[in-house]
């Protein structure tokens, strides 16, 4: 970070922003306590989220696995929190089902089970302060207009085509991605700014913005013009120019098959550095570009799946379509095929996710289509009324799950959360665990040694998704941009928030009013195998403060940005950063994984067995960090306790 006259006052970490979750945060915390210690409390008590004005949607500062939503899981993980706890309370109520998990996967049990029963009582809990999982929505009202991002989730989007299953969710939920993409992107809003890469001091030299192209990617000017106003020495600029524009087959005398093969057991940052022969620095300029698709950098990325992904260096190996390691389809392009669509809704996901609570719980989710959803203000307060056929319980972290008796004769399972202080017990027919994967052993302490092992090698992938309203745009549109590629950054990825109009939804048009700017951050440690990487950038985001946060965003726009009349202090006016240390599901690296591993007997397959009435379901169990992948596991894990 550049060192500044003033220091931080300069980009205004001074100044008063938006961070009302450190208040909200704080009084939902303590009402929620007092209802527990009262002498009154039982499951059915009210909640946070039944109190005037819950809507944890606009919530901002630190956002994603918010404070108070995994200390208890974090205690359980430790062996500290039956220490301390209370005998659990039992409830009442008998459920069908129960569902450890509010994200699209443990919505999709509920939906599938509801199906199959639908007079069944069903009960969803979540550590969380709001439903969706990972499928976050970040909600501002900027100048009265309503403006949304993604805080998770991104779009509907796969490397292969929507199973049967999948695509049949979609359609009950009234999602058509090819119609959708057609009437909604706007992206003549943006219409004649360009995409452009910033240049860091730290890494590069000094800092410079350069305008017409980033790495990979389309531009207005050729890749040689656009390098030779870079801050790069002539053998980067050269090395760069061969990945872009090069048609050289390193190969020679291989057929495709055995190109392929070669490219899987190398990383493509040894492709690059090795093959194509070019200098660290301009493998500086390609190091994050794979982060915010696998949440690793080059080094620990496969060649054959960033050829897969459409990134440059390979254009003269003439490699057949076909198969990619990771990716597991056909090679680039895929996103313009009418059989692999992608959308992406204003809040991302989240969408989604709010139309599967409207279909299990209609009152709590105003409206009847799938644009009128998007602008719907959600009632929290329906989501858990004492009686309802379905309920979704938030902040209210399940500590264990068992079988009642033996599991291979189990007639119904206990679960146990704490909410408030206080631990409650209650009893179903069925359970279906729809968290991530490495928590499940903690819950279930008597599943068989080899599932919990096998449950434990699937790591998150940690990273960040940061919305930042600005007052305007004017500084973007001054210098002709829509999206920052900033390879040596703290964030690696600035972009302008997605033009789309579904609905009454309408993105912002004049560079004068407020906009939410997109940046993406994934912490790595480059040279470490995939899963110790995904460890320590885990530890990262537990150790950082919002403040820290919040004055690396302030400096770099303001590097980025400098000479366009953008003043961090006076035009950044609220900030969500949605930490996830356990974000997307981890996919087998040939780099780091045995691929001659049959199928079955990969982690994720011997994770998922059904433990008597217990079954496994979530974006892990697939191995694919797709919402295609955690709505087909719900569907299996369903389909497990209902042969019973």
């Amino acid at each position: 970070m550049t060192k500044r006259k003033n220091g931080s006052r300069d980009i205004g970490m001074d100044r008063a922003i938006d961070r009302r979750d450190f208040l909200n945060g704080v009084a939902i915390g303590t009402a929620a306590i007092s209802l527990s210690t009262s002498g009154t409390a039982h499951a059915s008590a009210p909640l946070p989220q039944d109190q005037a004005g819950y809507y944890p949607p606009e919530l901002h500062g630190l956002r994603g696995s918010h404070p108070g939503s995994f200390e208890t899981a974090h205690s359980l993980r430790d062996g500290t929190f039956w220490k301390t706890a209370k005998k659990p309370e039992d409830a009442k109520t008998v459920y069908d089902l129960v569902v450890v998990g509010a994200g699209i996967s443990g919505l999709s049990a509920a939906y599938f089970f509801r199906k199959a029963k639908p007079n069944a009582r069903i009960l969803i809990l979540d550590n969380h302060d709001d439903f969706g999982g990972h499928a976050k929505r970040n909600e501002y009202h900027l100048d009265g207009r309503l403006e949304l991002l993604n805080g998770g989730t991104l779009l509907i989007d796969s490397p292969r085509p929507y199973s049967a299953v999948a695509a049949g969710v979609l359609k009950h939920l009234g999602i058509d991605p090819v119609a959708l993409k057609k009437k909604c992107e706007r992206p003549e809003i943006y219409s004649g700014l360009e995409r452009a890469t910033f240049f860091d001091k730290e890494t590069f030299g000094q800092d410079r913005l350069v305008v017409g192209r980033s790495r990979g990617e389309e531009g207005k000017i050729s890749w040689k013009d656009f390098l030779a106003k870079c801050p790069l020495s002539e053998e980067a600029r050269a090395g760069i120019l061969r990945v872009e524009d090069g048609d050289v087959d390193y190969f020679p005398g291989l057929t495709s098959d055995q190109k392929k093969d070669k490219l899987s057991r190398m990383s493509y940052s040894d492709y690059l550095s090795k093959v194509v022969k070019i200098d660290d620095v301009a493998l500086k300029f390609y190091q994050t570009i794979t982060h915010d698709e696998w949440g690793v950098g080059i080094d620990a990325e496969p060649a054959l799946d960033c050829w897969g992904f459409g990134l440059p260096g390979f254009k003269g190996l003439k490699l057949a379509d076909g198969s990619t390691s990771r990716m597991g389809n056909t090679a680039a392009g895929y996103e313009d095929n009418n059989d692999l669509p992608t959308f992406h809704f204003p809040d991302g996901n989240a969408t989604i996710a709010r139309l599967l609570v409207r279909d299990l719980i209609p009152e709590a989710m105003p409206g009847h289509t799938v644009e009128d959803v998007v602008t719907a203000r959600a009632n929290y307060a329906a989501l858990n009324r004492a009686g309802a056929p379905v309920s979704i319980r938030l902040s209210s972290t399940v500590v264990g799950v068992r079988n009642i008796g033996d599991p291979k004769n189990s007639k119904g399972v206990e679960v146990a959360y704490s909410r408030g202080g206080e631990v409650y017990r209650v009893h179903a027919a069925n359970c279906v665990i729809a968290s991530w994967n490495m928590m499940i052993p903690y819950l279930c302490p008597e599943l068989p040694e080899t599932q919990k092992a096998a449950l434990h090698q699937l790591v998150k992938i940690p990273l960040v998704y940061t919305s930042v309203a600005i007052r305007n745009w004017q500084s973007f549109h001054k210098l002709g941009i829509r999206s920052i590629s900033a390879p040596g950054s703290y964030f690696p990825a600035v972009s302008l928030n997605w033009p789309l109009d579904v609905g009454e939804y309408k993105s912002v048009r004049s560079p004068d009013d407020p906009i939410l700017l997109f940046l993406v951050r994934v912490p790595v440690s480059p040279g470490l195998p995939e899963r110790d990487q995904h460890r320590a950038g885990r530890y990262e985001l537990l150790q950082t403060p919002f403040e820290t946060f919040e004055e690396k965003i302030r400096d770099q726009l303001s590097r980025m940005l400098a000479g366009s009349g953008f003043d961090a202090a006076r035009d950044i006016t609220a900030i969500t950063v949605n930490r996830w240390p356990h974000g997307y599901a981890y996919e087998f690296n040939p780099l780091f994984d045995d691929f001659s591993i049959p199928p079955e007997k990969r982690a994720n397959v011997i994770g998922r067995q059904r433990f008597g009435r217990i079954a496994i379901a979530n974006s892990d169990s697939g191995a694919q960090a797709y919402t295609d992948s955690a709505i087909d596991q719900a569907h299996r894990a369903v389909g497990e306790v209902l042969a019973l």
